[in-house]
């Protein structure tokens, strides 16, 4: 079952731009929570609580209780984070509330199993994982907080699907159909560089010719041209 995390409130009166600035202002980030036909609560949060949960990983299946002072505790999702984008401190919350009997839509994190098993990854295979994260519809307090998909006996070329999922606690997913999750890939083969040739080793006849070669042009340099004769002196 998923867990449930508690965090504290204060509650703010006033909604707008201007009064989330000033809940800014004063060190807390402004938030709302809305849904189950009831108005909307207002609320400023503690940033190290909201970062806390960012860091954890997985918010997005969490339940919460938001405990507002001087007020009811709501039980609620955490459906949306909104960040400043130069500092990437937490700016606005967004929290839905929980009807009772309603089914709600959460992603929950897909773990794999059975890897140290798995006859395709003793052969060098990869595994592909297309779906990290499945959306599903679910009951609020029987939301998995990991589906599991087990590859022990997995071949290379081998497809997972929704229907390999161990123990979905009832939750059924949103896509409707039985989609893949994961694949056994080959292993990736890297092409060879080209090894460029060696050269050949010289032998004495090779540089017997090469010194031939060089003779012959600095033989040519060094031979004077003829003199050129003197006019004749006219008589």
């Amino acid at each position: 079952m998923v867990q449930t995390i508690r965090i504290e409130a204060a509650s703010r009166e006033r909604a707008g731009k201007g009064a989330a600035r000033a809940t800014r202002r004063g060190g807390m980030v402004p938030a709302v929570i809305y849904g189950a036909k009831q108005v909307a609560t207002l609320l400023a949060l503690d940033p190290r609580d909201v970062m806390k949960e960012m860091h954890k990983g997985g918010w997005q299946s969490h339940l919460y209780e938001v405990a507002v002072k001087d007020g009811p505790t709501e039980r609620c999702l955490m459906r949306e984070v909104q960040f400043h984008p130069v500092s990437d401190q937490p700016v606005h919350v967004d929290f839905q509330r929980l009807a009772a009997g309603q089914r709600i839509r959460v992603k929950v994190p897909v773990v794999v199993q059975g890897e140290d098993a798995s006859p395709g990854l003793k052969a060098g295979g990869v595994v592909n994982l297309v779906r990290r994260d499945l959306e599903v519809m679910a009951d609020p307090d029987n939301v998995p907080e990991r589906f599991e998909i087990d590859v022990s006996e997995a071949a290379i070329g081998d497809t997972l699907r929704w229907s390999n999922v161990k123990d979905a606690q009832g939750a059924t997913p949103t896509l409707g159909r039985d989609f893949v999750v994961l694949t056994l890939a080959p292993p990736t083969v890297a092409e060879a560089e080209p090894v460029a040739a060696a050269p050949a080793a010289e032998t004495p006849a090779t540089k017997q010719k090469a010194g031939a070669k060089g003779a012959a042009p600095a033989a040519a340099a060094g031979k004077a041209a003829p003199a050129a004769k003197a006019p004749a002196k006219k008589k």
